[in-house]
C-alpha cells in the first residue's frame, strides 16, 4: 500500500490514506522464546483450569516464580485465542444464514460404534506461534477416525475430513459439534445432510457437551505436543502423524477397561457383522 521509491513522500501517502506514520514505518518483531514458554503454561492452566479467568491465572502464575500483571496476561489469552469459560449475557449474534442445531446427546445412551462422531478444532502451540487440528472421533470407541491440520481457521480442512470420513466409514447416526462459525456453515452442515446424519450441537459455553473430544486434546497436547515444543508446521504434523496412530492402536483406556480405541471399534463392528 505504501510506496517508499514513490516521488510522493511516504507522510503524503500516509495522509491520503488516513493511515497512521508509525504503521509504516512498523517492523514486526518475533515473540521471545520466554513469552512463548509463559504462553504455553498459560495454556496448560486453561486446559487444567477452563474456569480460570485472568486474574485467578495470574495469581496462578505468581505462585509458580512468574511475575506478570492482569493486563499483560489478557492481551496472551486474547492472542492465543482463550477466555474463562462462564456464564455470558446474550452477546453473541449468529450469522442470519447459519442454522445452530439443537444438542442431541443428553441422556443419550451411546454403546456402538459408528452411533455418534464428535469434532472440534483446538490449537496446538509451537516455539512460533500456533497450528489448528481438526479431528473426528468416535464416541463410544474414542476412535480417532480422521484429522487435518491447517495454519488458518477456514472451514475447507473441516469438510476434507469429514468427507473423507463417511468415504471410509459410512456415515454416523449423529454427529456432534460446537456452534463455531466452520461448523454451522453451510458447506460442512451441507455435507452431513447429504448424508442423511443428524446434526447436534453444544450450547454455548457448555464445554461438558463435548467432553470426550476436550479429553482427546488433553491427551494429544500433555503426550504429545507439551514433550517436542515443534519448530515448524512441518513438525506438528510429523508429531501429531507419529502419537494419533499410538493413541489409536497402542495407548489403553481406563473408560474403556484398558482397551485400546482400535479394539473397541473393531471389535463391536465384528460383533454386528456377526450377529447379521
Amino acid at each position: 500500500m505504501i510506496n517508499r521509491t514513490h516521488d510522493l513522500p511516504v507522510v503524503r501517502q500516509c495522509q491520503l490514506l488516513v493511515l497512521s506514520r508509525s504503521t509504516a514505518y512498523y517492523q514486526p518483531t518475533p515473540v521471545s522464546a520466554a513469552v512463548l514458554a509463559l504462553m504455553r503454561r498459560i495454556d496448560e492452566l486453561h486446559r487444567d483450569h477452563p474456569f480460570a479467568g485472568a486474574r485467578m491465572l495470574r495469581d496462578l502464575l505468581r505462585r509458580e516464580g512468574h511475575s506478570i500483571g492482569r493486563r499483560h496476561l489478557s492481551t496472551l489469552m486474547s492472542r492465543m485465542g482463550i477466555e474463562a469459560v462462564y456464564r455470558k449475557p446474550h452477546t453473541s449474534q449468529r450469522h442470519p444464514a447459519h442454522k445452530v442445531y439443537p444438542y442431541l446427546l443428553r441422556q443419550l445412551e451411546i454403546t456402538r460404534p459408528n452411533h455418534v462422531w464428535a469434532a472440534d478444532i483446538p490449537d496446538i502451540p509451537m516455539q512460533r506461534g500456533f497450528v489448528y487440528v481438526f479431528a473426528v472421533l468416535d464416541w463410544a470407541s474414542r476412535r480417532v477416525l480422521a484429522w487435518r491440520q491447517s495454519n488458518t481457521l477456514t472451514t475447507d480442512f473441516c469438510t476434507e475430513a469429514v468427507q473423507e470420513t463417511v468415504t471410509t466409514y459410512g456415515a454416523p447416526t449423529i454427529f456432534n459439534t460446537d456452534q463455531g462459525c466452520q461448523f454451522t456453515s453451510l458447506e460442512f452442515t451441507g455435507i452431513l445432510n447429504a448424508h442423511g446424519i443428524q446434526i447436534s450441537m453444544d450450547g454455548i459455553g457448555c464445554w461438558r457437551d463435548n467432553v470426550l473430544v476436550e479429553r482427546l486434546w488433553k491427551s494429544i497436547k500433555y503426550e504429545e505436543v507439551y514433550l517436542h515444543a515443534y519448530e515448524s508446521v512441518g513438525a506438528a504434523q510429523q508429531g501429531l502423524e507419529r502419537y494419533l496412530p499410538f493413541y489409536n492402536r497402542q495407548r489403553p483406556h481406563k473408560a474403556l477397561d484398558g482397551k485400546t480405541p482400535d479394539q473397541v471399534y473393531c471389535d463391536n463392528l465384528t460383533t454386528r457383522l456377526t450377529a447379521a
